[in-house]
């Protein structure tokens, strides 16, 4: 598509060490890379564990902490993304990447044209266009009981509080563990509103 737009935020401070950072990596890595954020762009996986990436890259010898590793993810998802919704062919991509900064290396653009010319097509159908969501997905909730010992809500010690713990993959595809403490009517509340969401889920 000669007139596509691929919606690069080429002028974020830190997008050219990105892709430099992307074009340092070796061929395998950035297609095992590239494969995890088509497989959560088709719905396949409910994000990338960018935690569990750096360490594997780190193991591999690459020099990346997580937050190099998290902006990696979140660029490489986020051209994908575009590309898919502009419904770009592989060489329009490429002659596009190419335009948004001069750190790309032949190697990395080579992963990319292979990735987006076998699986590509995967993601620019109108199914997987409706899945695109642009809210985080919830990947799991845990939740503890436990006694208080010093909290901001429970004015007393040894009063019994919730801690709750989520997983969610924001729209890039990075899982994001957070955590927070309620008090038990908090959470009763809380408990109240999941069971009246499946209530209406099943009348639907």
């Amino acid at each position: 598509m000669a007139g596509a737009q691929l919606k690069l935020h080429a002028g974020w401070v830190g997008f050219d060490n990105t892709i430099e950072s992307i074009s340092k990596l070796p061929q395998d890595l950035f297609a095992e890379v590239c494969q995890q954020i088509i497989l959560h762009l088709e719905c396949k996986t409910p994000g990338v564990n960018t935690l569990e990436l750096t360490e594997r890259l780190q193991a591999a010898g690459v020099d990346l902490d997580l937050e190099a590793t998290k902006a990696l993810v979140h660029v490489t998802s986020l051209f994908f993304r575009s590309a898919a919704q502009s419904k770009m062919s592989a060489e329009d991509l490429i002659v596009k990447l190419a335009d948004s900064s001069n750190n790309w290396s032949k190697q990395a653009l080579q992963v990319i044209r292979h990735v987006w010319t076998e699986q590509g097509k995967l993601i620019m159908t109108p199914e997987a266009a409706k899945h695109m969501l642009t809210v985080g997905q919830l990947v799991d909730l845990q939740w503890k009981l436990g006694m208080a010992i010093s909290s901001d809500s429970c004015r007393s010690l040894n009063h019994p509080y919730v801690t709750m713990m989520l997983k969610v993959a924001d729209p890039s595809g990075e899982i994001i563990s957070r955590s927070f403490e309620m008090t038990v009517p908090q959470f009763r509340n809380f408990s109240k509103q999941f069971r009246e969401v499946a209530t209406a889920l099943e009348m639907v």
